[in-house]
């Protein structure tokens, strides 16, 4: 209604204001060791990292398809201190962060930290290691390396928006797992 009429008036009158807020990035560097911290295999029930703050595996998270190759390919370029692919973390408000991309590589590397499998070619040594068969200062190579994450705030529908944009020259996805 325009002022002082009973008659609906053509004119905008600014009363409610409707202010979105874009999604927000940040960039973060995490060590391995602190990524590590807390890892925990639940299953079907999920897998947590990062003391427990980090949801490895959400809903829309397909299951671990990496080969043995691809994992060891992680650990390598980790070892080697060479830079691994960004990983991507939404911020759920309450301390609390799930994967939206990247769970291919943490998998990877907790798997290994947690000494579920081997790998060739370490550090120069042509035998089969596991994490914990190391030497103290390999070890700590390893988990002082410094992986980049991009850390997101947004709503579930930007998120999953995200999630879909940064999935496409990856692995092919299917229609459940977007």
């Amino acid at each position: 209604m325009c002022k002082g009429t009973n008659r609906i008036c053509p004119h905008p009158h600014p009363q409610t204001q409707i202010i979105i807020i874009p999604m927000t990035i940040k960039l973060v560097h995490i060590k391995v060791r602190d990524l590590f911290n807390g890892y925990k295999d639940n299953g079907l029930d999920g897998v947590v990292a990062y003391g427990g703050k980090l949801d490895v595996r959400p809903a829309y998270q397909r299951e671990f398809v990496y080969k043995p190759e691809q994992q060891q390919a992680v650990i390598d370029t980790v070892s080697k201190g060479y830079p691994l692919n960004v990983m991507y973390w939404a911020d759920q408000g309450d301390g609390h962060y799930e994967l939206i991309d990247g769970q291919q590589r943490t998998l990877s590397i907790c798997t290994f930290l947690n000494n579920d499998f081997s790998c060739k070619g370490l550090f120069g040594n042509p035998q089969p290691l596991k994490f914990g068969t190391l030497s103290e200062d390999q070890r700590k190579k390893i988990l002082d390396y410094e992986l980049t994450v991009y850390i997101c705030n947004g709503n579930p529908s930007e998120k999953l928006e995200w999630f879909k944009t940064i999935n496409i020259a990856g692995e092919k996805l299917t229609n459940q797992e977007l």
